[in-house]
Formats: C-alpha cells, structure tokens, sequence
C-alpha cells in the first residue's frame, strides 16, 4: 500500500507514543548511569578511574554507530532497524543491570551503545514522515521534549533509583519501558520501501575513527591532564587524520558514504551550526551545576535533582507552546527569542554565589528552559523543511551525532577552565592573606596569629570563593556562546508551506 498524503498512516499517536519511548529511554541513559558510579566501584572491583570506563564506552559505540543509521535503515527497513535497535538495547540494558565485573560492563556498555545509536535519529525520520509539513513543529516539539528533558531528569531519577534500591535498577529500569515501544512500534510503524546502495567502507572508517579518537579524547583528557599526555597528542592526531581524508573522500568518490549533496541545503548546514550550539549548553551546563550544588551549597543528591527539575518544566512549557507558534511565527524570530532568553538566563547563573537561596537557581533553570525550548523546535523543523527527503535518514543522523559532539566539547571545555580557573583564582586569593590584612584579622583572629585550624578554615572559605569565581565565568563564557549564536538566524530560511495535501510520507509494503 502506499498512501497518497501523511494522512493516511494509521495509529499516528500509537506511533508517536511508541518512539518517543524508544527515544527517552536511550537518552535517558547518557545520564542516568552518571550518580551511580560511585556505587558500582565496588560491587564491580573497579577504582574511581577506570570506573569512568563505564560512561566512555557506551559515548564513544554511540558516536560511531550513529552515522551508520541512513545506510543501515536503507539497507534492511527503516522498521526493522528501530525495532532490531529497541530489542537490543534493551537487552544490552538487562545485562548491564546483572554484570559481575568491570569488564562485562564495559561490553554490554559497549553493545548498548551499539544498539542505541540509532534510535534517536530514526525517530526524527519517523515522525518527519508520519505528518504533513504544517505538523511538523508540534511533531519536533513532542521529539525535542524527550530529547531535551531526558538529560535533566536523568541524574535525579539515577540518584533516586540508586538510593532506593541499588544501581542495579538504573538499567534495569528499561526493561518495561523497552517492551511497550517495541509492541507499539511492530504493531503500528509503518514499513518503509528499502533502497539498495553500496557500502562505503573507506568512508565510514575514516569517519568512525575520526569521530572515536575524538570523542575518546575529550573523555579522557581530564583523567589524564590534557595535553601534557602523549594519549591526548596521538587521539588528536588521529581525530584530525579522519575527520579531513573524510572530507576529501566524500568530496571526490563516486559513491561515498555520506551524498555531499546534503550539505548545498543551507537551512540544514545552519542547524548543524546551531545544534552544536544547543549541545554545548544544554549539557554543559547539566554538568556543572549538579556538582556546584553539591560541593559548594550542600545539597543532597535528592535536593539537587528537585532544585533542577524546574528547568525540565520550563523547556516542557516552551516546546508545547512553540510546536503551534511555529506555524503563524517566523521560526527565526522564535530561535532568536529563545537564545537572548537562553543568555538571560546565563547572565543570572553569572550571579550565583554560595549565600543565595535556591530561588534564583529555579528561576534560571525554567528561564534556561523555555529559551532553549524556543530555539530547538523551530531549528529541528527549519532544518528539515528545505532538504529533499532521500537524504532525511543520513540527515538526521548527523544532526544527532553533531548534537553529541557539541555537549562532549561543551562539557570538556568547561570543567578543564573550571579546574585551571580554580587554581589560578586560589593562589591569587591566598596571596592577599597575611598576617598584617586587616580583613584577616577581623574575619578570623586565630589565622592572623598563625592557629593552624583557623588556617584551615580559612583556607576552605578561599577555595570555595575559588571554586564559585570558576563557576561563574564557565557561565559567563556559555552566554557569550549563546550571544555570538544569534547572528546565525540571519542565514536561515523561511520555507515555503507545502500544499494541503502533503508529500507522500511512507510507503508501506
């Protein structure tokens, strides 16, 4: 059967309901492991370095199998690609759950990481195709809320899972969950003609190794202090070597892995540039706060998830107002709205200190939230809206894997300057303090005469003020990201609407 318009693919919300929990539960787990590390040290017989081992395993699978998904869904069904990913992660996810030892981890890490890849990006295709053009913004809406919310409410589910019961239940969670999407998905998406091309190896490997090294690096470099590590120099290396004979091969072979075609479209060009953007904020910043809250205001695992959670709710609202504005508004208008209200936001965080309640960490947090909703909607739907439709698989991968690549440098490039920065802040603060400071005298009468526990107490406070001077100017760094971002609204277009009865969305066999 192959229908004449989006309208005529049954079950729509069935299909809808089903991928979307395919797609929150694969991004759930980037972050959900994260605050039961600690727990898994020793149950595993792991130290607290290679434990991380656990993180990169299934960042770097994914990173690599994600560009894979246009050939592969080409190659044996879109259908039967998300279904085989469904079944396989969640078993992965099982065996995660019941591992015995660092090693077995670190394999079904791996195979999750494997079957996962595809996932989030299929899902995009899909729903891309289900609607007509006029829905496609509430479609991204629904696809970006589990994109965007997922990352938020998964160190707080993690921490509460842990807590409750044990690590254990952070994977084993996915096992209901993976069920329903599974049923759903084979009883109602719709098959999806397959179309035969060739396989080019050369291409995915120099990609693949390309996109490995670097997301090995940026995992790594912390572990390892960066660059004074020849691990670091030769990742790097081998990072640039892939990445530019990738280029070169796609732009003179005759059947390469990835259509060069696909980049002439600039609205999709343009998103790229702007969900790299998107990336590097919305984690980066998941990724410093949790630990500000813990260190330097005290809050308990629980408290620091429920602190967070408005900005989820903030981003919720956003995407459901904006899944409908995006068809009266100019979407350039509502991503620039969104990023000045997304720099807003981070201008506030520049002013947090350790004194302040939580009531400016919730505000920021659901301002934070409606600005990025603001901006990820329309870009998912302008991205897409130009560029001819054989290339939406591939397309969708790379806007997934670009994502990815831009929340891995986000967050490598702010905790290396929040680390550098608290040393350097340290050491000039603690320059100030002698015994002849009239401050110090006055703020602790026993350091100025040499007691070594009021040094000490004094000493703490120094690092804390380190420490919290580090986190602001992390913040105040993303927002001038953010700021410098806005110029780039200027090079998308406006598409034209597509006539009533829409283009052909899939074709059943």
């Amino acid at each position: 059967m192959t229908p004449t318009s989006h309208t005529d693919v049954p079950h729509r919300g069935l299909i809808t309901v089903s991928i979307m929990l395919a797609t929150v539960m694969q991004v759930l787990d980037t972050t959900i492991a994260n605050v039961a590390l600690p727990s898994m040290v020793g149950d595993l017989g792991a130290s607290a370095d290679t434990i991380n081992w656990v993180l990169t395993s299934y960042i770097v699978a994914a990173a690599i199998m994600t560009p894979l998904t246009g050939w592969l869904s080409d190659r044996f069904g879109r259908k039967q690609l998300f279904l085989t990913s469904v079944v396989g992660f969640t078993i992965t996810s099982m065996a995660c759950g019941v591992s015995w030892s660092l090693e077995s981890m670190v394999l079904f890490r791996l195979l999750q990481g494997v079957f996962g890849a595809a996932i989030v990006p299929l899902s995009q295709t899909f729903l891309l195709d289900i609607n007509p053009r006029e829905r496609h913004g509430q479609a991204m809406a629904l696809w970006g809320a589990g994109i965007m919310v997922g990352p938020i409410i998964g160190p707080t589910l993690g921490g509460w899972l842990t807590e409750s019961f044990n690590w254990r239940w952070v994977f084993f969670i996915n096992l209901p969950v993976g069920i329903i999407a599974f049923l759903g998905s084979a009883a109602y998406l719709p098959a999806i003609a397959r179309r035969l091309r060739g396989f080019d190896f050369f291409g995915f490997a120099m990609l693949s190794l390309g996109v490995g090294a670097l997301q090995l690096m940026l995992d790594r470099g912390a572990e390892v202090d960066w660059f004074s590590a020849v691990e670091i120099w030769i990742e790097l290396g081998l990072s640039l070597i892939g990445f530019w004979v990738f280029v070169i091969h796609i732009a003179t072979a005759e059947n390469p892995f990835i259509d060069p075609k696909i980049f002439k479209d600039r609205n999709f060009v343009t998103g790229l540039v702007f969900i790299f953007v998107i990336g590097v904020i919305l984690l980066a910043s998941l990724a410093l706060l949790p630990p500000m809250l813990s260190t330097l205001f005290n809050y308990p695992t629980i408290t620091t998830g429920l602190v967070m959670a408005p900005r989820g709710v903030g981003t919720m609202i956003s995407m459901l107002m904006v899944g409908r504005l995006v068809r009266i508004i100019d979407a350039r208008i509502l991503v620039v709205t969104g990023l000045l209200l997304t720099a807003q936001s981070l201008y506030t965080m520049s002013g947090f200190s350790p004194q302040m309640d939580s009531h400016l960490i919730i505000m920021s947090g659901i301002v934070q939230g409606l600005g990025l909703g603001l901006v990820f909607v329309p870009l998912s739907t302008v991205a897409f809206a130009t560029l001819d439709a054989r290339f939406r698989t591939d397309a969708t991968s790379l806007f997934s894997l670009v994502r990815n690549i831009g929340s891995s440098i986000g967050i490598s490039v702010v905790t290396v300057l929040l680390t550098r920065n608290t040393a350097i802040n340290h050491s000039e603060l603690i320059g100030n303090i002698t015994p002849f400071n009239p401050n110090l005298l006055e703020m602790s009468p026993g350091a100025a005469t040499g007691d070594p526990t009021a040094l000490a107490q004094v000493d703490g406070l120094v690092t804390q003020q380190s420490m919290m001077i580090s986190y602001v100017n992390d913040f105040k760094l993303m927002m001038i990201v953010t700021l410098c971002a806005i110029p780039l609204a200027l090079l998308l277009r406006k598409p034209r609407m597509a006539p009533a009865g829409g283009a052909p969305a899939a074709h059943m066999d």
